[in-house]
């Protein structure tokens, strides 16, 4: 695991639009988080890519403790990664901390789906509900959108239908098809298309044969979730954030108002103890969000369990 940000980390390669430079063929200098001057990598397609090492354990810790922040995120999952990733682009001074590791939690326990709704198209097509229309072609752009920019962490996925019924292979292969069309440019994806008993039987040889007729193959994908989230909070480090794991808020700070200005953590590493001062504190700690609570008022009421 990366240590350097909690969990081992040699290198992140990110990468860069030729743009970004001056357009010549050649390697570029740039400066990486350390202040040591590197070289840009010039690759076949165009793009550049940029060796950067996160900044080590030590020296997070050091700012988290010397700073005062704009910003600070309690949680590394998907959502305290993108607040984070926010924060750092409005010009906003931000600290992240994470008891655990990032993605350790619900973000690295989805279904790894990333899908438009297939499901959500036919119910806008039965009830005539634009509102699910949008929704669908909505989801479908997002889809693209993370298959062309992070192909490395998301790829296309098959999804078969068997039909048990005559009728239906018709149905889902009509249904299929407008799922294609609503995707129109944004499919990146293969076509769906139709396969027969024989086939079918072949690619998924557990499926009951006993009165299939055939199915039809649709496409959706699917992504790694927890390195999408480590790659959301290395981009945000890159841009000035301090992030740090296997960190856990002790208490929080109440300023002479009664509001909360920072926190004290604890680093369930070494057992150190610091505080962190900001000026607003996010709680992103999804199923723990009501333990952040109680600690700003013990009185809170619980609002799950």
């Amino acid at each position: 695991m990366y240590r350097s940000l909690g969990i081992a980390a040699a290198a992140s390669i990110l990468t860069a639009r030729q743009a970004l430079c001056d357009g010549s063929p050649a390697r570029h200098k740039l400066q990486d988080a350390s202040g040591k001057t590197g070289n840009a990598i010039p690759c076949a397609d165009g793009t550049f890519v940029h060796p950067w090492q996160p900044p080590p354990r030590e020296a997070i810790k050091r700012a988290l403790r010397d700073e005062e922040f704009d910003v600070l995120v309690i949680g590394g999952g998907c959502t305290g990664a993108g607040v984070a990733l926010d924060a750092v682009h409005r010009g906003l001074s931000c600290a992240l901390v994470e008891q655990n590791d990032f993605a350790a939690g619900t973000s690295s326990r989805s279904t790894k789906l990333i899908h438009g709704g297939v499901r959500y198209l036919e119910s806008a097509f039965k009830n005539l509900d634009w509102s699910m229309l949008e929704l669908v072609d909505e989801a479908l752009h997002e889809r693209k959108f993370m298959l062309q920019s992070a192909p490395y962490m998301a790829r296309p996925l098959p999804i078969m239908i068997p039909a048990y019924s005559w009728w239906q292979v018709p149905y889902f292969w009509v249904g299929a098809k407008f799922y294609d069309l609503v995707a129109g440019r944004s499919r990146f994806v293969p076509k769906s298309h139709y396969i027969d008993r024989d086939e079918a039987l072949h690619r998924y040889p557990m499926l009951k044969g006993d009165g299939l007729k055939g199915a039809v193959v649709y496409y959706d994908a699917m992504h790694n979730d927890a390195r999408m989230n480590l790659g959301i909070i290395l981009t945000a480090v890159q841009k000035g954030a301090r992030a740090i794991n296997h960190t856990e808020v002790v208490s929080l700070l109440h300023n002479e108002d009664g509001r909360v200005c920072g926190a004290k953590v604890r680093d369930t590493i070494s057992g150190e103890e610091s505080t962190i001062r900001a000026k607003v504190v996010v709680n992103a700690t999804g199923p723990f969000s009501d333990h952040i609570r109680k600690l700003d008022d013990p009185n809170a009421e619980v609002r799950s369990e």
